[in-house]
């Protein structure tokens, strides 16, 4: 596979912060634009992903430290599948034209952070696997993140 220099990515790889970086989040409401944060609430809150598979992807993540998703407790199950869909509608205001939804539960199912699990909303658009993806086996990201946070979190203020 041909790689390409994503020197942003190395921020992921090499962080040594002790602790949970989701409930770093979680209790630190007042550092809400600094962590791409768009919604809270008493179960859980909405942050841009920041190393996104495509433009607008963020996560819904419980406000409570839990690993596994059988111990969320019934009313974070019932709450957090209520706000995807608004998650949903927010996307498709931002012009999707699909969005996947996945929990990646686990290290060996994907997880990045397995011990704080987090709902993805990746929108899709129509032709994003292209070229670079299906010839080259290479990603590309194309939007300036800041201006994306920007723009989901003005129109997540319609349905949050």
């Amino acid at each position: 596979m041909d790689r390409l220099y994503a020197p942003w990515r190395r921020e992921y790889h090499t962080s040594k912060k002790s602790g949970c970086v989701f409930c770093d989040i979680a209790s630190s409401p007042k550092n809400d634009d600094e962590n791409h944060v768009f919604y809270r609430d008493n179960i859980c809150f909405f942050v841009m992903n920041r190393f996104p598979y495509n433009p607008g992807h963020f996560m819904i993540i419980p406000n409570r430290h839990v690993g596994n998703y059988e111990d969320l407790r019934e009313d974070e199950v019932c709450h957090i599948s209520k706000m995807a869909q608004k998650g949903c509608k927010i996307l498709k205001d931002f012009g999707a034209d699909g969005i996947n939804m996945g929990w990646n539960l686990g290290f060996d199912a994907g997880a990045g952070i397995p011990g704080h699990i987090h709902l993805h909303m990746v929108p899709r658009f129509k032709r994003d696997t292209n070229m670079m993806t299906t010839v080259f086996n290479t990603r590309v990201y194309s939007a300036d993140f800041d201006k994306i946070y920007e723009k989901i979190k003005k129109i997540s203020k319609n349905y949050l």
